[in-house]
């Protein structure tokens, strides 16, 4: 037996007035995946726990099987272990996102015009957090580039704990002075923002974009801290060999510190833009090695954050066309379960995370199963299957 989980980020919303008063899932047109939900089962399942906050850490983590209340040490001691970082105790890591930010003069006023720094390509951003490294880094900090606007700032001997810095996509188009309360409170972290808008401001990277017309990914913005991961490894604790296939450094340092094979594919982007039939290619060819593969599809919680509907719809139309429908083919005569679902909601509304639980589907090849027409989080809610405790939706897929 073979097992697919298809991650799509994000993909749960709320009834959109552009869209007729559907949800991105419902009005999407995903034959695919509806017909897989017609003898699939289908239901909801609660991948973030109460009283923790709902990123994707906390959610995928969930989804594969790692009970996020054990093992979560934060969000970005996942993303040194794909970047390569090695740890010490006493490190704490801190993702570091490129940002742009308005042009007051007070950082307090300023405003979170974007939090991924303009789409700023990594070749840029290298050069950004290098000039960082050179200007801030080497004593108490160190600045690592990770990929697109997500890097990743190491504090050493730093303090990790009692304290949560709110996450830039959280406040796009907010006065940033309402949310520094504990960056203010971390004299030290609070001090390196305020001197990487001097230094990034007047880059030559940065002066190259404004004259494109591009936005200038102006400041960093620190979030994120934790200490050193400790995951189990995956197929010690569920008995199969795993791979994970993803854009973004996060799902790619779960894989490694769970010592499951982490794939990169070339022009994979983390947005619509992905390239969806390399990441379907290396999910085929890693199933013949592997018995379980987790592509992860960034796309549309990006349009979520962008508040781009009809992006959303096409993102998860996409999804159908480009990997569930070339899996399938190539997994014809096969035995296998897939798995699709996302990790949280990120509703155009709110144009962030949500803890409300997700609809999930879970289709067996050689099972006779009554499911549902259409794939949505209408049809998951009226199944009445409810899974309360994420970490264990995988051994429903797992059996």
């Amino acid at each position: 037996m073979k097992y697919i989980v298809v991650l799509c980020d994000g993909m749960a919303d709320l009834p959109i007035d552009s869209l007729g008063g559907k949800t991105p899932m419902q009005a999407a047109k995903k034959p695919n995946i509806d017909r897989l939900a017609e003898r699939a089962t289908v239901g909801m399942v609660k991948t973030v726990a109460d009283g923790m906050k709902p990123g994707s850490d906390v959610a995928n983590l969930s989804v594969m099987g790692f009970d996020p209340a054990e093992v979560y040490t934060g969000r970005s001691p996942l993303e040194a272990a794909s970047i390569g970082i090695d740890l010490n105790d006493d490190d704490v890591a801190i993702r570091c996102n490129l940002v742009t930010l308005s042009d007051e003069p007070e950082y307090e006023k300023k405003t979170m015009v974007d939090y991924c720094g303009g789409d700023i390509s990594t070749a840029e951003a290298d050069q950004l957090i290098k000039t960082l490294q050179a200007e801030l880094g080497g004593g108490e900090f160190d600045f690592y580039t990770g990929v697109a606007y997500r890097h990743c700032t190491i504090w050493h001997g730093g303090r990790s704990a009692g304290y949560t810095l709110t996450p830039p996509h959280d406040i796009s188009g907010r006065v940033v002075g309402d949310y520094l309360k504990a960056h203010m409170g971390n004299s030290e972290l609070y001090d390196l923002m305020k001197k990487s808008v001097e230094i990034l401001s007047n880059h030559p990277i940065n002066k190259e974009r404004v004259a494109r017309g591009e936005r200038p990914a102006n400041s960093i913005w620190l979030w994120g801290q934790g200490t050193r991961a400790a995951l189990p490894a995956f197929e010690e604790k569920y008995g199969i060999k795993g791979a994970v296939i993803s854009a973004v450094d996060l799902l790619k340092g779960i894989a490694k510190s769970a010592k499951m094979e982490s794939i990169d594919v070339d022009g994979a982007t983390g947005y619509i833009d992905t390239n969806f039939e390399g990441k379907t290619a290396a999910a085929i060819k890693a199933l013949e090695t592997n018995d379980y593969v987790y592509v992860h599809i960034e796309a549309p919680d990006e349009c979520g954050h962008r508040c781009e509907a009809e992006n959303k719809v096409k993102a998860i139309e996409l999804i159908d066309e480009k990997v569930v429908a070339p899996i399938i083919k190539a997994l014809d005569g096969t035995d296998y379960r897939m798995m699709i679902l996302p990790d949280h909601p990120t509703p155009i509304a709110t144009a962030t995370h949500s803890s409300d639980p997700v609809p999930f589907m879970i289709y067996d090849s050689v099972a006779e199963v009554s499911g549902v027409s259409t794939f949505t989080e209408e049809t998951a809610a009226a199944s009445g299957v409810f899974v309360a405790h994420g970490p264990s939706l995988i051994n429903r897929l797992i059996k």
